[in-house]
């Protein structure tokens, strides 16, 4: 049996972000990184305080809701922690809260120690973890750098989605209290590996792909995986 996950002894809302989608880049581009493109990729910090509804926060936007946004993954949440990594690593001068396109960026959260179906007092709100973040190309794009998508998935660096219980307002400072725990020994950090790097853990997909606390797409994933 795998060991139940440690608690974040402490989580504090570092800063939060939301941004509308818009148009980037323009035709006949010959680098790829300038062709064009529309994505709410790019989200700006916010001060003061903002109304989390059941689709998301108030003044955010997805462009392509067909992998993004919607209840299942209303907002998305990345460490703080690993900026340091990605600094140090690719070579980028710049690159902080936001810069993975979260939502809320934490301190004291991160994949090792947030496991899905955690349910979250934060403000007035409640919030309960839901999925990991599939990474895509968007991020190579953001930054202009190729591999940070393939990077981000091969470390697990890679945030996590959560749906919204109740409906209320946030702000950067307010704390993260775990309230519920009901799926201790299931990391965002052992699904994501369950997904990209253990795809022969049949025993771990098949309780995946019956896990109702899990978002609707990976369960389909996984039991579609068992299927063939």
């Amino acid at each position: 049996m795998t060991a139940s996950v440690p608690r974040p002894e402490q989580a504090t809302l570092l800063s939060l972000q939301v941004g509308q989608p818009k148009d980037y880049g323009f035709e006949g581009a010959t680098n790829p990184f300038d062709k064009p493109w529309r994505t709410g990729f790019f989200k700006e910090p916010v001060p003061g305080r903002l109304l989390l509804r059941s689709t998301g926060l108030e003044g955010d936007g997805v462009a392509d809701k067909r992998w993004h946004g919607g209840p299942e993954m209303a907002v998305l949440a990345y460490a703080a922690e690993h900026y340091g990594d990605w600094l140090a690593e690719t070579g980028l001068t710049s690159m902080g809260p936001g810069g993975f396109g979260e939502n809320l960026t934490v301190d004291g959260q991160n994949e090792a120690n947030v496991c899905i179906g955690d349910v979250y007092e934060l403000g007035s709100a409640r919030i309960q973890v839901s999925v990991p973040r599939a990474p895509c190309r968007h991020i190579d794009r953001r930054h202009r750098q190729k591999g940070l998508c393939d990077r981000s998935r091969r470390s697990g660096r890679v945030g996590w989605y959560c749906r919204v219980l109740q409906e209320g307002d946030v702000g950067a400072g307010d704390q993260l209290l775990l309230i519920q725990r009901p799926l201790p020994e299931w990391s965002v950090e052992r699904v994501h590996s369950v997904r990209h790097h253990r795809k022969d853990d049949l025993a771990a997909a098949a309780f995946l792909a019956d896990c109702e606390l899990l978002a609707d797409e990976w369960r389909g994933y996984f039991a579609e995986r068992l299927s063939t």
